[in-house]
């Protein structure tokens, strides 16, 4: 076993009934040799989609509602449809191959190939995750920077690809180093007509008294993984959960908000745009626990 796994899935999307599938559709791989090609659009266009697990004590979380927002991705930027068995399958071999540690991440990738070609290229890779304690007790200041889309954009720009897990994380790149210039450590996206909307990587979740919100996730944004893992625990404590237009001034009126993410799981925000924001440590570590121990 090595410090990190990698297996590369040679057979990625859903075959045509008449070919002959492959036993199991994918190869363990050293992580640490160059596999990918520089033709590939994943590389030279951003050009392809990822998923990122979170797996404790050997286990993957909400794999089924990632393997289901991949299928999705792949539906949106009309990538052949992938073979959720052999992906399935192939996140277990990842696991199996990284040496035990208490958390690692899963990460899932899928690109449209070669430019010029029709083969896609896939693979998924695994590594022990970073330490993220800080952020989970302590709390995160983040910054609301406008996004440049309504928040209508999904619907009356689909080709923008609103909604869509893909390679093409430049912008997202680019929000965290303006947040870092602000002396922040995350962002919050708002619609240019003034609506929140999610992080560069994580859902956006609000409490106000019993009431749990989170943005309506027509406005061009993911369906949270995390987040719905997070409902599950609100509504056993007895919240009620909602996903509602939220504006952006609702943020600084909360009485508690987190940032969800499979890997980092629930930070909650003790900051927006400099403003002090009420940290619930209790319910947070509580939510953290459930998190990281749910069978979902």
């Amino acid at each position: 076993m090595n410090d990190a796994s990698l297996i590369l899935v040679t057979r990625p999307v859903q075959l045509a009934a008449d070919r002959p599938a492959e036993q199991d559709g994918f190869v363990v791989a050293d992580p640490h040799s160059s596999q990918l090609r520089v033709l590939d659009l994943g590389a030279t266009r951003g050009d392809g989609i990822f998923e990122t697990v979170s797996v404790t004590g050997g286990h993957a979380h909400a794999l089924e509602p990632h393997l289901a927002r991949f299928a999705y991705s792949a539906k949106l930027l009309d990538l052949p449809q992938p073979d959720l068995d052999v992906w399935r399958n192939a996140v277990a071999a990842a696991i199996a191959n990284h040496p035990p540690v208490p958390e690692m991440f899963v990460k899932l990738v899928l690109t449209r190939g070669i430019e010029g070609g029709d083969i896609p290229t896939a693979w998924v890779y695994g590594e022990q995750s970073g330490d993220f304690s800080a952020a989970r007790t302590e709390g995160i200041r983040v910054v609301t920077l406008d996004r440049g889309y309504r928040h209508d954009v999904a619907k009356t720009s689909p080709w923008l690809l609103q909604g869509a897990k893909t390679l093409s994380y430049a912008v997202n790149r680019s929000a965290i180093r303006e947040a870092k210039r602000r002396g922040a450590d995350d962002v919050v996206f708002v619609s240019s007509d003034g609506f929140l909307l999610e992080g560069p990587s994580s859902t956006l979740v609000l409490r106000n008294g019993n009431r749990i919100r989170t943005p309506k996730t027509d406005q061009g944004i993911l369906a949270g993984t995390t987040q719905a893992s997070a409902f599950e625990f609100f509504e056993a404590e007895g919240f009620e959960t909602s996903f509602e237009m939220i504006a952006l001034e609702e943020l600084a009126a909360a009485d508690a908000a987190w940032l969800l993410s499979s890997v980092r799981q629930a930070a909650p925000v003790r900051s927006a745009d400099g403003l002090d924001l009420a940290v619930d440590a209790d319910l947070t570590g509580r939510l953290n626990d459930h998190l990281l121990s749910s069978p979902n």
